[in-house]
């Protein structure tokens, strides 16, 4: 074997490991966020809050899929939230989305995603100011996805809004004993590309923009 061969021979095995230690440390990265929200739905709400909000520091803080890169590991502090308000807990009744267009959005390494407009929350008008749209995810499986924007945003929260539910990646707060949905806006969250541009993430599509404040979940730093 040449030399030219063997560096290539060499090079293919550093990336086939790399890609094996990146694909073994997402699967543990999923792994841990369902066991988190599992624990959660067991657990008072509040006490189920901090207990997310705990795991949620130490997963940015110390796991190789962190949003944040390397260098801002070290210096991270914790992620930023509202106090806890339980008034921004609700649960609510779904019924079918009618008449709403399917959204493609690019998704960078990941092509197109494809959300189809599902189910349209019942109970949060009188509240918040307007009822929200969940979609489904199309593809392999598919999930629920709730995204949504408010008037916190870019002042106090991300510019791009927050996510609340996304199924595929077990961030769902589960069911009431009547079988409604449980929204708890204290659980808001940012997507990853909020903390790094590495990251291309669907953003809350306008007519999930909500007209009040939503002073619950993730905030900015400074807020």
């Amino acid at each position: 074997m040449t030399n030219h061969s063997t560096i290539a021979a060499g090079r293919a095995k550093a990336s086939a490991q790399a890609k094996f230690e990146n694909t073994a440390s997402l699967q543990d990265w999923r792994r841990q966020v369902a066991d988190l929200y599992a624990a959660v739905r067991a657990m008072p709400a509040q006490a189920g809050w901090q207990h997310w909000r705990g795991v949620r520091d130490r997963l940015f803080r110390e796991h190789a899929q962190s949003p944040l890169a390397a260098t801002r590991r070290a210096q991270f502090g914790g992620i930023n939230y509202f106090a806890y308000d339980p008034a921004l807990r609700f649960e609510v009744g779904l019924k079918p989305a009618a008449e709403r267009e399917i959204i493609t959005v690019e998704a960078g390494k990941d092509g197109a995603m494809v959300l189809r407009p599902y189910a349209l929350t019942n109970g949060l008008e009188a509240p918040l100011g307007k009822e929200l749209t969940l979609y489904w995810i199309e593809g392999y499986g598919g999930g629920t996805f709730l995204p949504f924007g408010d008037a916190t945003n870019r002042e106090e929260t991300f510019a791009g809004g927050r996510y609340l539910l996304d199924t595929i990646k077990s961030a769902d707060l589960g069911i009431g004993a009547d079988g409604r949905t449980i929204l708890d806006f204290n659980f808001a969250y940012y997507p990853s590309c909020a903390y790094s541009e590495a990251w291309v993430c669907p953003l809350s599509p306008p007519e999930n923009r909500l007209p009040r404040a939503v002073r619950g979940g993730e905030r900015n730093p400074s807020a």
